[in-house]
């Protein structure tokens, strides 16, 4: 016997397929610069949300980990891993999933995937902290790592920032071709670096997105001049870094959530009461972000539970009334909700 799902059974999925026919629908930037701006709000409410550093398993190999967190009326977290190794595999080495939830009830309203939604909000992230600490005016960016999320590091600082160049450079030759045979047509002029120093040369913006799972240099200090913006955001997980610490000690340095940072991001290199400003202080006008033309200012972007909120509350409402999504039956909603069981019977 088959018994018809009832509609508060179902729950909107948005597969890979699906996501990415929504994200050419609405266009690749203007899809990042609606996620920056959604990202914008929900920082600007920051004290609403429920805060936690992400829960994660690590192994030797690298890390599954869960991101949590509430603004009171919606609900959302997102499984994520972080495996260097993968790489060399042929696999990803980041994958993702999420759930949003109605707080009232605790029924889910979306399930999603999250591996290019993780790419395409880690890059309107970068973009939100570029937005606010980059020297007026800049327009050329160094990028450090072009592996899979370098395209859209570009992409992002290009809708949201207006950055004109893009001067790129990875260990990988096949690396900085993919990522310039990629952009190629997108209306940036793209540059291909041999060197990280010939990468840096004219760029006001520097961001580094490498994937080794170590404690790297990919910066030293005397590669950073006076008024750059570096947007570090490959260390994301304990004892794994990018830059000298000799740079992020002479940086103003900024970040998400100081307690997810201080284990993760390029800080942990440096003294537990090492100064930071925590961006959304910034974006709500609570305090400045870049003073002076001269200082060097540091986003160390880890990436938190907040940036997936936005992006899977941007998806939930850019779905509506589209054929990009499917409904799952995902929970059980028998007619009497004590007769659960009844219900699993009758279904014999």
């Amino acid at each position: 016997m088959s018994l018809k799902a009832s509609h508060r059974a179902m729950v909107p999925f948005v597969s890979v397929d699906n996501m990415m026919r929504l994200v050419h629908h609405i266009g690749i930037e203007t899809f990042i610069a609606d996620l920056a701006q959604a990202i914008e709000e929900d920082f600007a409410k920051w004290e609403q949300f429920d805060k936690t550093p992400r829960v994660g398993s690590h192994s030797d190999v690298g890390v599954i980990e869960l991101m949590p967190t509430s603004d009171g009326v919606l609900y959302g977290f997102k499984y994520v891993n972080g495996h260097p190794k993968n790489m060399g595999e042929g696999l990803q080495t980041v994958t993702a999933f999420g759930v949003l939830s109605d707080v009232y009830s605790g029924y889910p309203k979306l399930f999603t995937e999250m591996t290019l939604l993780t790419a395409l909000r880690t890059a309107a992230m970068s973009a939100v902290a570029t937005k606010h600490l980059a020297a007026p005016g800049a327009h050329t960016m160094a990028m450090i790592g072009n592996g899979a999320q370098s395209e859209f590091q570009c992409l992002a600082v290009k809708a949201v920032c207006g950055v004109q160049t893009v001067r790129l450079y990875d260990i990988d030759p096949a690396a900085t071709a993919k990522c310039a045979r990629n952009l190629a047509g997108l209306g940036l002029d793209v540059v291909q670096c041999e060197t990280p120093e010939e990468a840096i040369e004219g760029a006001q913006i520097i961001t580094t997105a490498t994937a080794d799972k170590d404690m790297q240099t990919i910066l030293t200090d005397n590669m950073v001049g006076a008024g750059v913006h570096i947007n570090a955001i490959g260390g994301d997980c304990p004892g794994k870094t990018e830059l000298h610490q000799d740079i992020v000690a002479r940086a103003s340095v900024f970040v998400e959530y100081p307690p997810q940072t201080r284990i993760e991001g390029e800080i942990q290199q440096m003294d537990p009461d090492h100064p930071v400003t925590e961006l959304w202080q910034v974006i709500t006008g609570q305090t400045k972000g870049r003073k002076s033309a001269d200082e060097v200012t540091l986003f160390d972007g880890v990436g938190f539970a907040i940036e997936d909120f936005s992006a899977l509350r941007y998806v939930h409402d850019r779905i509506k009334d589209t054929p990009y999504y499917i409904d799952l039956d995902l929970i059980a909603d028998p007619d009497d909700p004590r007769d659960l069981f009844g219900m699993l019977k009758r279904a014999k």
